[in-house]
């Protein structure tokens, strides 16, 4: 395969930066550009490992030297095969579950619940690894000037080194166009690639053969899990073609005497739609590499590369410089708790950006626990979506990172989720509408599982119709509003057909739920009412209406939602000054003062409800709790935190857990999320905390640099995203703002604050509008 001397120039261009020039042995050479992650020794464990994704498919790339492994994912590989998990004795056991949460007789409530509720079977499908290329190459002696390196910006991953006076060069790219993983291995010299390439897969029922002279097929069958038999066949092609030298066939591809090789792996499911697997992978992958074949690795590099730049070069940041940025990505980590480095948290930001593009894509699934990228049959949690707040963490910066289109896989399981949730609402509550609990997989699941202490929380299908919202509100899409409005009002019936009126006050609360995960002290987990249940409900409700009111319809349906939503348990201030979690004041009472969960804090973020500015003294309890819960938590918790205290308005508190988050605690070498173990929401909550810290808005309100720390007296970002279709630039220097250039799509009147001051503009769609510090009222 023949380069036309544009495609070489541009590969060696997309790669270049990752190819250090001759230098002394032991001397730090200069990062090759501040958007790249780089390293000089190769991957030892997965979490070393670097990451390239399309949203459909992906692959971790160790960069070892003798033995290259990319290990590869496909979205669609899960366990077992579409099953209706809702127990069918669950809607005989709930009246009796209500009646012993009320009465205080938790435990026995709980223990109930065990019996007769839980989901049959008690867990849901994991997500699963796919295969590893592996590359074993032949005659390699001593080697020098190793690097490997991930450019955000290209979205590509590069190894390169010198054996023998001999420099080698192995890049690789996940198309998100032509739906392949892309490897080129390039010599200085000619004739010096000698390589043994084969596909290994950890699944049971597997076998790979030869597929022609310059291929291998792999095929296989997903893995069974809890009872539920797999029911999802996959393929795998790899495509090899060589410059120069010889392949030759069989089980692994020999390949002896090359100038360069490129290899073409396309991988595919039978999966079609959560009760469908009746797809054919073998010909699909054949169709894939049919359609690519002819195509070289630079033209596939190219075209993936443009279209990552596409989303990824919308947003560009930068927070300052310090001497740590010379060094090594893992270096850098290992230094961060001492050492000043703001272009790492600027990099940080933008690592979570390029792990959305990789992991969420129109056509595919959402992001997982684990985004798009795993390496086990059974990783933690199943690697699912949790829906309690990790799946939505995953998409909190989204929108305001100007990256509204990864959102759609999003809205897609959303619509999903109504149909199994339809069943799920009939069958085991005897409601109307749809409801989701805390977790969902591929199948889309949607009963309580794990175990009633942790499953039994019927608010996740409400907190990600709230997502459906802010896509609207920030695009502000009539049709789109149009497509979603029944999902949100079904979600809302749900609940209006749920909700249970409180004994002692009549308000209307949630029962059976809980504040996830969190005991209380009293008995178990289970409660009626909790603090996050009424403000997602409050939420839901108010968008609901909302949205009904600019679509006009439904207004009995509006007065229904208006009324219950007028009774739905208020906040409030418990003994120690704290924001209630529970409806009783048992928060100090709770076995684990500093859980992970700050579930009650969730009218503050990601809410509006609780603001310094209008509701000071929920604020003021808010600030008590974190106080009392502590800054330090496990990765994602530590990201919520962030947000959290920037919306209280204290940038440099929220600066302070941050660097926990960037440091070695809780984030690994290869910059993923350490809960531990990886957990790829703390990636994006530290973005979306990042955000927080400089923009802010609400309805047609938006507030500038509202948490800046001190930390980043100078700065400047570009691209971000404030409800209402609008851009906004800014720029800041000694702490003070600068300039802000607010780029609208459409004529609205905006409130534009900095501070206590305000500006109301007149925003014209296509005209920019520049703001100094000088133009705001005192």
């Amino acid at each position: 395969m023949k380069f036309s001397r544009r495609e070489s120039v541009a590969v060696i261009a997309a790669g270049a930066a990752a190819f250090p020039a001759r230098r002394a042995r032991g001397a730090v050479a200069p990062p090759p550009s501040p958007l790249m992650l780089w390293y000089e020794q190769p991957a030892s464990v997965w979490t070393e490992a670097l990451p390239v994704g399309n949203g459909q498919m992906s692959a971790m790339v160790f960069g070892g030297i003798r033995q290259e492994r990319l290990q590869l994912n496909d979205a669609t590989l899960w366990a077992g095969q579409p099953y209706d998990p809702v127990n069918p004795a669950a809607h005989a056991a709930l009246s009796k579950v209500r009646t012993l949460i009320f009465e205080g007789k938790i435990a026995e409530a709980e223990a109930l619940a065990n019996d007769a509720v839980l989901a049959t079977p008690s867990t849901q499908m994991p997500y699963q690894a796919f295969c590893d290329l592996m590359l074993d190459f032949r005659g390699l002696g001593q080697t020098s000037n190793y690097r490997r390196s991930l450019d955000l910006d290209s979205a590509m991953a590069t190894t390169r080194f010198t054996s023998d006076g001999i420099d080698h060069q192995r890049q690789v790219i996940a198309s998100a166009g032509d739906q392949v993983i892309a490897m080129r291995l390039t010599a200085s010299s000619e004739g010096q690639l000698n390589v043994d390439i084969g596909l290994a897969s950890p699944h049971k029922i597997v076998a790979v053969e030869a597929d022609g002279s310059s291929s291998l097929l792999m095929t296989g069958r997903n893995g069974d899990a809890a009872g539920i038999k797999g029911g999802l066949q996959f393929a795998a092609r790899l495509f090899a073609s060589v410059e120069g030298g010889q392949i030759k066939p069989g089980g692994r591809l020999q390949v002896r005497g090359a100038d360069a090789v490129t290899l073409m792996i396309a991988m595919a499911t039978s999966y079609r739609r959560f009760d469908d697997v009746s797809g054919d992978p073998v010909a699909a992958t054949e169709a894939t590499l049919d359609r690519i074949r002819s195509r070289s690795f630079a033209q596939i590099a190219i075209d993936a590369t443009d279209a990552h730049r596409r989303l990824f070069r919308r947003v560009s940041i930068d927070l300052g410089q310090s001497a740590a940025a010379a060094l090594p990505t893992d270096k850098r980590i290992a230094a961060s708790p001492t050492q000043n480095d703001p272009a790492l948290a600027a990099l940080y930001f933008q690592y979570g950006r390029y792990l959305l593009i990789s992991s969420s894509r129109p056509g595919g699934q959402p992001a997982n626990l684990q985004g798009l990228w795993n390496d086990s049959l059974n990783p933690p949690w199943g690697s699912k979506y949790t829906i309690n707040v990790n799946t939505e963490m995953n998409y909190w910066p989204a929108e305001t990172t100007h990256l509204g289109e990864c959102v759609t896989p999003l809205v897609d399981m959303v619509r999903d989720l109504a149909v199994t949730g339809a069943r799920t609402a009939a069958t085991m509550y005897g409601a109307r509408g749809w409801v989701a609990h805390h977790n969902t997989d591929l199948w889309r699941a949607s009963a309580p599982i794990d175990g009633a202490q942790f499953g039994l929380w019927p608010t996740g299908g409400a907190w990600l119709c709230t997502h459906l919202w802010d896509h609207y509100d920030y695009g502000r899409d009539r049709a789109f509003l149009t497509s979603i409005y029944p999902l949100m009002a079904g979600a809302a019936r749900f609940f209006l057909d749920t909700l249970q009126p409180e004994p002692k006050t009549g308000y209307l609360v949630t029962n059976p739920s809980m504040s996830p995960e969190n005991p209380h002290g009293h008995g178990g987990t289970l409660c009626a009412g909790p603090t996050m249940d009424m403000a997602i409900l409050r939420d839901l409700f108010g968008q609901t209406i909302a949205a009904a009111q600019i679509l006009n319809v439904d207004t009995g349906f509006v007065a229904e939602l208006e009324a219950a939503r007028s009774r739905l348990a208020p906040y409030q201030i418990g003994r120690q000054g704290q924001l209630q979690e529970w409806r009783e004041d048992w928060d100090a009472d709770a076995p684990e003062q500093d859980h992970r969960h700050v579930s009650h804090l969730y009218g503050l973020y990601p809410s509006h409800q609780i603001s310094v500015e209008d509701t000071p003294d929920l604020a003021a309890a808010a600030r008590r709790t974190l106080e009392l819960r502590g800054d330090r938590a496990t990765g994602w918790a530590t990201a919520w935190r962030i947000t959290l205290w920037a919306r209280l308005r204290d940038g440099d508190h929220a600066h302070r857990i941050l660097g926990y988050l960037l440091g070695p605690d809780h984030s690994y070498p290869n910059m993923f999320d350490a809960h531990p173990p990886f957990q790829i929401d703390g990636n994006f909550g530290g973005t979306a905390g990042i955000v927080e810290m400089l923009l802010y808005s609400r309805g047609d309100v938006i507030e500038l640099l509202p948490a800046l720390p001190t930390a980043w007296p100078d700065g400047q970002v570009t691209g971000l995203r404030a409800r209402g279709r609008c851009g906004v630039d800014l720029t800041w220097r000694n702490g003070r703002l600068k300039r802000v250039t607010l780029r609208p799509d459409m004529d609205s009147q905006r409130t534009i604050k900095l501070g206590t001051r305000r500006v109301a503009a007149s925003l014209k769609a296509g005209h920019t509008l520049v703001l100094e510090d000088g133009d705001f009222a005192r």
